[in-house]
């Protein structure tokens, strides 16, 4: 699908949609509890779907009904052998969190997914799971591959470039018999580890974890108890009203955003205070005025990688040159998202230098283009989308469906903010 998106002025009130990292780790607990969990407003998206289809194969009973309450009784950590291989679509977190778990099993579980998830690197958690006892083939250290367990605690080190791969041992660790010891190299996106962390506190799992979280040691021969719980809503997501507020000199209105929570992407409501935008939150309801100008930034992004694509738009909309950096991870994404900005905002009239680890934005005024490519990538998608919102004529960006890995009804919600975006089927 194509999307053509003119120049456009935002405002109005948006509900978002639950967090998607939330949403993954209910499932993936739910899954392992014994007894019934009960998830509210969950996301439903293809991510969290691929998600409830893997806990699914792996003996979990869910009952979605309208997807407003989703209900799964767990296995007791004790996964049925899959007949099939499990497609986990293009959930890198997905993936990565029930990699470990199902090493757990004394059976071969074989997992694959899209093209995009084929290209992201799995070698370091396949390798601690070796470690921990685990065979694994893999012809490349990467989808598809198998894995037969089961693993048991160990002292084991994982690379950081992702945070995905400490969140796994995580959550695998406290079923195991005995202890594990997790030692953590350059961890990058650490609030997304603390997500994890708080759900195990929730679950009242004993672990001991440095300050920098560099080492972690979880008990083992714990479990997991059902649970009730509402899912937060998604700062990432909420960053894209946010954004194209500031852009198009809008007011937009965000109910229940919760700033206490873990998500580190809820920094990016500071980053735009910072660039001028006029955020106040008042009985519950945050409000976003842009102003007439946006200011530079120069900002470390490897807290929040997920930013870097719609933060890049505000950069391009900004006076000056605006600075992305330490974010090598966003290169491991769905796509290199530092290359496809890059090359996307160059159609669209900004000049953009790449580093190994970043981007310097010099912004200017914006031109639409016909020739927009999403790169099959959700957060470029609909970046790109609100790029052509504050540009000159008409922008068509190629493959906007893939928004729906996250946000499923963002054209729809973005037209009732006033947004102009038709779309076409090619």
């Amino acid at each position: 699908m194509e999307i053509a998106v003119s120049r456009s002025k935002i405002s109005g009130q948006v509900e978002i949609p639950g967090s998607k990292s939330h949403t993954i780790r209910a499932i993936v607990l739910a899954a392992l509890a014994k007894g019934t969990s009960t998830i509210k407003a969950p996301l439903v998206s293809a991510d969290t779907v691929s998600c409830l289809q893997a806990a699914s194969i792996l003996g979990a009973w869910i009952k979605r009904g309208d997807d407003t309450i989703w209900r799964i009784s767990g296995t007791g950590g004790k996964f049925l052998q899959p007949a099939k291989t499990i497609n986990m679509g293009n959930s890198g977190t997905g993936l990565r969190l029930f990699t470990s778990l199902a090493a757990r099993a004394s059976f071969p579980i074989a997992f694959d997914g899209d093209e995009s998830l084929r290209s992201r690197p799995m070698a370091s958690l396949l390798a601690a799971l070796r470690t921990m006892g685990a065979k694994v083939e893999s012809a490349n250290g990467k989808c598809p591959f198998t894995v037969t367990g089961p693993i048991n605690g160990t002292e084991v080190s994982i690379e950081g470039k992702t945070s995905q791969f400490l969140s796994s041992l995580l959550f695998a660790a406290p079923l195991l018999k005995d202890d594990t010891v997790i030692h953590v190299e350059n961890l990058n996106e650490q609030p997304y580890v603390m997500i994890t962390l708080e759900w195990l506190d929730r679950e009242g799992i004993r672990y001991e974890a440095a300050k920098d979280l560099s080492t972690i040691r979880v008990l083992g021969s714990q479990q997991y108890s059902p649970f009730s719980v509402r899912i937060p809503v998604d700062f990432s997501t909420a960053s894209f009203p946010l954004v194209a507020a500031a852009v198009t000199r809008g007011e937009v209105q965000i109910p229940n955003l919760d700033f206490k929570d873990a998500q580190g992407d809820k920094m990016i409501f500071d980053y735009m205070a910072d660039m001028g935008v006029r955020i106040e939150t008042r009985d519950n309801i945050t409000t976003v005025e842009g102003p007439e100008k946006l200011k530079a930034f120069d900002i470390d992004l490897n807290a929040t990688p997920d930013a870097l694509p719609i933060l890049a738009v505000a950069g391009a909309c900004a006076e000056g040159t605006s600075y992305l950096r330490n974010v090598p991870q966003a290169r491991l994404k769905e796509t290199d998202r530092i290359f496809s900005m890059a090359a996307e905002l160059r159609k669209m009239g900004v000049t953009v230098e790449e580093f190994h680890d970043g981007m310097a934005i010099t912004g200017a005024r914006l031109r639409g283009s016909a020739e927009l490519d999403s790169h099959k990538d959700h957060r470029i998608a609909m970046a790109l989308a609100i790029a052509a919102m504050a540009a000159d004529g008409e922008s068509v960006i190629r493959d906007a469906e893939c928004a729906n890995v996250t946000y499923p009804d963002f054209i729809r919600d973005f037209r009732n903010l006033g947004a102009k975006i038709e779309e076409f089927t090619v």
